[in-house]
């Protein structure tokens, strides 16, 4: 699953976990539906990948976040006190790209934020078949690279 939504929740067991809940990307399906995949781990039942299906993408993902909810807060952890949505743990948390792709020159850009202003990228740096833009701070602000049939992983080619 291609994630775009996590979020870390605290767990007040012995000893104590985390319960992480992931919202996939939503696809198209052969059908013409659309489906939005996700996943409770830490949450008794709960770990494996399932989905929900909609009429649209926008759909099959609010549906899956209705479903995550509702599992949340229904499941005995939540309803015994357990679970907090306030007290996520500390540590690395997953962050946003956001990813194009040309597919007639089979060239992708991933960005490190969502938009990126003309010459916001002061310096570039080419190594193989990838570009690295750097903005004034000399942070990275964006990869495009070549080849990117071969490159991405298949959920992020879309």
């Amino acid at each position: 699953m291609y994630e775009i939504a996590h979020r870390v929740l605290a767990l007040r067991s012995d000893p104590p976990r985390d319960v992480v809940v992931t919202v996939g990307m939503p696809y198209e399906e052969p059908t013409g539906e659309w489906s939005c995949p996700y996943r409770i781990d830490g949450l008794d039942g709960w770990e494996h990948e399932r989905k929900v299906t909609g009429p649209d993408s926008l759909g099959a993902a609010e549906l899956a976040l209705a479903m995550v909810r509702a599992a949340v807060t229904g499941s005995h952890e939540a309803r015994e006190g357990l679970l907090s949505w306030e007290e996520a743990s500390p540590g690395p948390r997953a962050q946003t790209v956001w990813v194009t792709w040309d597919k007639k020159h089979d060239v992708a850009y991933i960005a490190m934020k969502h938009e990126i202003s003309p010459g916001e990228a002061t310096r570039q740096v080419v190594a193989e078949d990838a570009v690295l833009d750097y903005g004034d701070k000399g942070r990275l602000i964006g990869v495009e690279l070549m080849n990117a049939t071969a490159r991405l992983p298949s959920e992020m080619r879309m």
